[in-house]
């Protein structure tokens, strides 16, 4: 399903009457956080926000096929979320993915809409842990009687003769700063075989809390005091009961639905692509717990190494959102994740439906986080769409691999004399809209034109006349089948070019510009809006 909307009515104002676009963009691909300050007094007040303006979401507002914003969410390297939601925003814990030395701090994110997120630097650093020296990893939020607790793994001990294990912080705010409660670890060995890593805090609606955690293939249980910092015992007397479900990895997670607890947990290398989620259900926070399937997986067209997830239900709602890490097809390295979501559905019975990982943007968030630009040309995200300026031309491109897909988008050309639309399955973006190899379906005044590139230059399949008028916004569609290439634009039954052709075979989507005889090189070319891909029939790379 995609969301059919109108450029705002600021962005077209500032299309038609010429207003210059900013220079640069606001932000490229995932960066390294290690951009941000650090000086601690600073940085725990480094609360950055998108410049669009944050709404509070009501359930309404909530419903979401994935992130309709786009995939990742935030700029960075980051891993492992968690989510709470404390009154009416969102907060996301994530690990900050670096190598484990580095691995000395965690960030934030909040956001009242699941678009709009703020980031809160520094929410728990290491240094106000005195027996953590590393790997700081996988927090865990919950609140209680007005208190704001943060569990976390540190040390990444391997046996019991090493310090460090599973902390709780605390604090008097959801941003913190969060302070070491206990002195030394609330868990700090092994027990039943499980190390002492990834936990996830659940509270029933009787009140008792549990801790669920554990990594080296086993998970356990155990019940959590009042207090929140203490551990309590089960009805035999134990502390530790252990879950460990079939093909367990690390990275557990409890939540309960209509009266069925959900086990949750990774399995596979985190490093490695087949790292992946799978569940299991009890009528009993405890369990036994039944293996029923996986739910998240890599996808070689989207992304690999997906998993450690959380999710999160919209009060009032069956609504549910899973959210992940993974890892963009180009990156190679292990800590280059990138935080994302999906819808999470359910069967009548209960079963959690597969998540698909969408490629969906409409740039309501305000950046470009995500796109990779080639060429000369400046990309923005404002006015809830991507804007292209350049003296020439330029494209830029997502991180995907299809190769029979629909992809469509909304463009609106900004000049007369401007060139715009999509490219697909394209290989190295090079320089300027023809050093790139791959398909482009783009919008004149007078045609649509479906040309393919190379290393040789660019070369024309097909056009066909259309009258487009500038600042008209138009729903251009392509559908790739294996040789065969069709362009709808707004009538989306018929297509307006339809060829046949085998250079190109599989790559990734994105949008190109072009400048033409009489436009401004200081004005917008065009603007993009609604951009979803999707593979179609068998022929998903």
């Amino acid at each position: 399903m995609r969301r059919l909307r109108a450029c705002s009515a600021a962005l077209a104002a500032a299309l038609l009457l010429g207003l210059p676009a900013a220079a640069t963009a606001d932000s490229t691909a995932p960066a390294d956080p290690s951009a941000a300050s650090d000086t601690r007094a600073d940085a725990r007040t480094d609360n950055v926000a998108s410049a669009a303006p944050v709404r509070t979401g009501t359930a309404a507002d909530l419903d979401y096929t994935t992130a309709e914003a786009g995939n990742p969410l935030v700029d960075g390297w980051y891993a492992d979320p968690d989510l709470a939601r404390y009154g009416d925003t969102y907060w996301m814990y994530p690990t900050t993915s670096r190598p484990y030395d580095e691995q000395t701090y965690l960030d934030a994110f909040s956001s009242t809409d699941l678009v709009h997120w703020t980031k809160h630097a520094k929410v728990l650093d290491i240094a106000d842990v005195p027996w953590a020296k590393r790997a700081l990893w996988a927090p865990a939020p919950v609140e209680r009687d007005g208190r704001y607790y943060l569990y976390f793994g540190a040390n990444d001990i391997q046996d019991d003769s090493e310090v460090g294990g599973i902390g709780v912080a605390v604090a008097d705010r959801p941003e913190g700063p969060y302070e070491d409660a206990l002195g030394e670890p609330l868990i700090g060995a092994f027990h039943n075989g499980a190390q002492p890593i990834d936990q996830d805090v659940f509270i029933d609606d009787d009140g008792q809390a549990y801790l669920y955690y554990g990594g080296h293939g086993h998970a356990n249980v155990v019940k959590l005091n009042d207090d929140m910092t203490s551990l309590g015992t089960f009805e035999d007397g134990t502390t530790f009961r252990e879950i460990t479900p079939e093909n367990y990895t690390e990275g557990s997670l409890m939540f309960q639905r209509d009266g069925t607890y959900y086990l949750m947990w990774s399995e596979g290398g985190w490093t490695g692509p087949d790292y992946s989620v799978s569940y299991a259900t009890a009528d009993s926070p405890t369990g036994p717990f039944r293996k029923v399937g996986r739910v998240l997986e890599q996808d070689p067209s989207v992304a690999r190494g997906s998993g450690h997830n959380s999710v999160v239900n919209v009060p009032g709602t069956d609504i549910w959102y899973l959210f992940y890490h993974r890892r963009p097809l180009s990156e190679t390295d292990g800590n280059h994740r990138a935080l994302a979501y999906e819808r999470m559905e359910f069967t009548d019975d209960g079963a959690i439906r597969p998540v698909t990982m969408k490629v969906r943007d409409n740039f309501d968030d305000g950046n470009t986080v995500g796109w990779k630009p080639h060429g000369d040309a400046a990309w923005n995200a404002e006015g809830d769409a991507l804007t292209g300026t350049s003296a020439s031309a330029g494209l830029t491109l997502q991180d995907t691999d299809f190769a029979d897909l629909a992809y469509e988008g909304d463009v609106t050309l900004a000049q007369e004399g401007a060139e715009a639309g999509l490219v697909f399955r394209t290989g190295d973006g090079g320089s300027g809209p023809d050093g790139f190899r791959g398909y482009s379906a783009t919008l004149t005044t007078d045609a649509v034109t479906l040309s393919a590139s190379d290393a040789d230059g660019r070369t024309t399949l097909a056009t066909a006349p259309l009258d487009v008028a500038a600042g008209e916004r138009h729903r251009v569609r392509v559908e790739a089948v294996g040789t065969d290439l069709r362009v709808y634009v707004d009538d989306l039954a018929e297509p307006v070019v339809s060829v046949t052709d085998d250079a190109h075979t599989t790559g990734g989507d994105g949008v190109r510009v072009g400048a033409g005889d009489g436009t401004d090189p200081a004005r917008p070319l065009a603007a993009f809006d609604d951009l979803a891909v999707e593979p179609l029939g068998a022929g998903r790379h």
